[in-house]
């Protein structure tokens, strides 16, 4: 009963205290489940995120970064993804292929029909089943990352016009493709978006089940 969830939003929108929530409750009803964040997820990923991540590189160009994103995602699909998938499991996946498009194509203006190909090549055509979208407003989430006191990357430390670029972009992607994306409202509790969460991957389990 394999199952591809990815979350995906703003930066600072709450993804990863979600995963980490989600990924216990599925574990405590004895699912087998593979919680992985992009970039990592591997040691050549992880390595792969200090170099595009690390505020030092600026100069980095806009191509460069789309494809040392897509090398990190290969190396996570082939080494990690879809083993698990393959063993009949769940993946959880903090970003994903949409992030690339978002911030790449959308947010940095590169060619969208390029960067498709680059991310179909990295992930092998491997789609999520379901992806969450936690939506806030690109100022509040820069500011809970501030506050937050977590990792403040390269990403992080770009101009609010491009973070809302980026939002345009998802909330593009999601009315392109409504049946992969639920949209949730960040601005709720932790518990409140956590138990919406959980509803909706019942719901898939319910339906992988019974297929």
């Amino acid at each position: 009963m394999s199952l591809f969830i990815t979350l995906e939003g703003p930066d600072g929108s709450g993804k990863t205290t979600q995963l980490k929530l989600l990924s216990e409750a599925l574990s405590a009803e004895g699912c087998n489940v593979l919680t992985l964040r992009e970039p990592g997820g591997t040691p050549i990923g992880d390595q792969i995120r200090e170099v595009v991540h690390a505020l030092h590189n600026r100069d980095m160009s806009a191509r460069a970064e789309c494809l040392l994103y897509g090398a990190a995602r290969a190396q996570l699909v082939e080494q990690m993804i879809k083993p698990q998938l393959a063993r009949g499991g769940i993946v959880l996946c903090d970003r994903y292929a949409d992030s690339t498009l978002a911030y790449q194509s959308y947010g940095r203006g590169l060619d969208r029909a390029e960067v498709k190909q680059i991310i179909a090549f990295a992930t092998q055509n491997l789609k999520p089943d379901l992806t969450f979208y936690l939506d806030i407003d690109v100022a509040e989430g820069i500011n809970r990352r501030r506050r937050g006191g977590g990792e403040w990357n390269r990403m992080d430390d770009q101009t609010l016009e491009f973070h809302r670029r980026v939002r345009d972009g998802y909330l593009e992607m999601i009315a392109a493709e409504p049946q992969r994306w639920i949209v949730i409202d960040g601005t709720q509790s932790v518990e409140e978006i956590q138990a919406r969460i959980r509803t909706e991957v019942k719901k898939r389990l319910g339906n992988r089940a019974t297929s």
